[in-house]
């Protein structure tokens, strides 16, 4: 099928892996992960979801399965999000671990939202309009804009943390957690806004590329890895979903000026969706 983005191919690649990586590992794999112990049937949970992300990853790349791939993807993502990530924010309210987790599982969302309002067909538009086209994609960022602000007032409220984690070429730690942790809020605000939206978005997305390379990989090549289950292989995995699905919803403005102030045509409007 004619692919709708590169971001389309990265996140549907994406799940993939993740899906593999379900089906060989023993638990949840990094995304479906922070399933309290006490949940029944645990273990086959782990199993459905590698299933879901290995099918809708596989089903993105045919034409004939991409609409139904991004619908069940979005209503899997969609009810995890308000059975296991939703509870978190309910249980600790004033702790911004909570809303930084929750807003990786919105990235994800965002990501598969955006594909879902790209490839959804006339049953779709006649039953969920306000989910698919320019509206849906609405929805998808502002989801993401949202996910943004969470994680950069986690840089904040978790400095001591994220410093440590700035590469050890780089000069005062400090001040690169705070730095990240105010581009990833302005970029939030500024896609909420509609100002520089694009750009946001796209630096957004880079600055979780970069983070993934520049600090999750480097701790995989110096033997920080011990099992596929490790604190560091599941961070590297969360870090380069997040990155595919920010890069899907920076793909969702094309047809903006990179500068844009304002609403873009509707004629580019338009063609974003088709």
């Amino acid at each position: 099928m004619r692919l709708k983005s590169v971001g389309h191919a990265i996140f549907a690649a994406t799940l993939i892996a993740i899906g593999i990586m379900g089906l060989t590992q023993t638990g949840l794999a990094p995304i479906w992960q922070d399933v309290p112990h006490a949940v029944p049937a645990r273990a086959a949970l782990g199993y459905v979801c590698a299933l879901v992300s290995l099918a809708c990853g596989a089903g993105l790349f045919c034409k004939s399965t991409a609409t139904a791939a991004a619908r069940v993807l979005l209503g899997y993502l969609l009810l995890w999000f308000l059975a296991f990530k939703l509870r978190e924010i309910l249980l600790a309210p004033t702790v911004e671990g909570s809303y930084q987790s929750c807003g990786e599982t919105a990235v994800l969302i965002a990501g598969s939202w955006v594909l879902y309002a790209w490839l959804a067909k006339d049953w779709d538009r006649r039953r969920v309009r306000f989910a698919t086209g320019e509206a849906g994609v609405r929805i998808a960022r502002v989801l993401y804009a949202l996910a943004l602000i969470a994680f950069g007032l986690s840089h904040f409220a978790y400095a001591n943390l994220t410093a440590p984690l700035v590469p050890h070429w780089l000069p005062w730690h400090l001040g690169f957690a705070y730095f990240t942790g105010s581009a990833y809020l302005a970029a939030g605000v500024a896609i909420l806004i509609g100002v520089y939206a694009r750009l946001a978005a796209a630096l957004s997305a880079l600055q979780m590329g970069l983070f993934t390379l520049l600090v999750w990989v480097p701790m995989l090549a110096a033997g920080h890895r011990v099992s596929l289950t490790g604190p560091t292989w599941s961070e590297f995995v969360v870090s380069w979903a997040l990155t595919a699905g920010g890069w899907v919803v920076a793909d969702s403005f094309r047809g903006f000026p990179w500068l844009a102030l304002g609403k873009r045509s509707a004629r580019s409007a338009r063609a974003a969706v088709r």
